[in-house]
């Protein structure tokens, strides 16, 4: 799952921990995801660290800042990625093109190997279609978050410039997608 939009509030580029809260109905969609065997990962495009907006250290400590939310729930998390690239950046290490910048799915395919997890099996759950991309692309099943949609009403979301659009379902927030993972076969 996807970290800002998707857990806790996005401000736009958050940096300090005592900006973090978490989405309403987050904490218990991840804990109900968990309860129900799934692994739980974050994945999170973090170019403010390329832009020169935030430090690593910074986005560290709002990374350290939601898992403690959401342990304080009873919500463990398997494993936490971050991909601070942008190749416009200011900061030249960072300033480069990647695998893992979302919509690109390196992120999601790290965790895979190093968790062990199937991705046939897993869903990718965000609050922007390169979220939903990334999970397309990785071979997981994907909900995008908008708490504005009406969930009965699936998306299209292009994959690729030659690959076709795919439609998938979409969920007010991450209790509710919840809810369409563990209802689907």
């Amino acid at each position: 799952m996807d970290r800002d939009g998707t857990l806790n509030v996005d401000t736009g580029y958050v940096s300090r921990p005592e900006d973090v809260r978490l989405i309403d109905g987050a904490a218990l969609g991840a804990r109900t995801l968990a309860q129900a065997g799934f692994a739980l990962v974050i994945t999170s495009n973090q170019s403010g660290i390329a832009r020169g907006i935030m430090t690593s250290a910074q986005a560290d400590a709002v990374d350290a800042r939601v898992l403690e939310l959401l342990r304080r729930e009873d919500v463990l998390v398997a494993g936490l990625y971050r991909c601070p690239h942008l190749p416009e950046g200011r900061v030249r290490e960072y300033a480069v093109e990647c695998d893992c910048r979302k919509p690109k799915p390196g992120m999601i395919l790290q965790a895979a190997s190093e968790l062990d997890l199937d991705l046939a099996s897993s869903w990718s759950v965000g609050d922007s279609e390169r979220d939903v991309q990334a999970g397309l692309a990785a071979g997981c099943r994907a909900i995008l978050l908008d708490p504005e949609a009406d969930p009965k009403v699936r998306r299209n979301i292009q994959t690729g410039a030659d690959a076709p659009g795919r439609e998938v379902a979409v969920a007010k927030n991450l209790l509710e997608a919840a809810g369409i993972i563990i209802a689907s076969p």
